[in-house]
């Protein structure tokens, strides 16, 4: 059996849109994991599914990668909760005026 290569690229995730991936990128980059997106629009056509992405890293950093990835979607879900207790509250103001 030969040796897995290090810098093997993993699918750590696919995503629905673009943006997401390039989201995901940037937490990854500024942890100091080597990411990228893939499956977009390249120039005029795409080279997947439209609006589907890709983000990629070498398989050293799959576990780590997976780890920022759910902190990023815990944080994402606390953002959300944050944002509906907020959005009650304010519901609550305007039918007490």
């Amino acid at each position: 059996m030969a040796d897995e290569d290090p810098k093997e690229p993993e699918v750590l995730i696919s995503v629905p849109t673009e943006a997401e991936a390039a989201i995901i990128v940037a937490a990854l980059v500024d942890e100091g994991i080597e990411a990228e997106a893939t499956g977009g629009y390249t120039a005029s056509f795409t080279t997947a599914a439209p609006g589907f992405a890709q983000v990629v890293v070498h398989q050293a950093d799959l576990e780590r990668a997976k780890e920022i990835l759910a902190e990023l979607h815990q944080l994402g879900a606390d953002m959300e909760a944050e944002a509906e207790v907020e959005e009650e509250d304010e519901n609550q103001a305007e039918s007490e005026a």
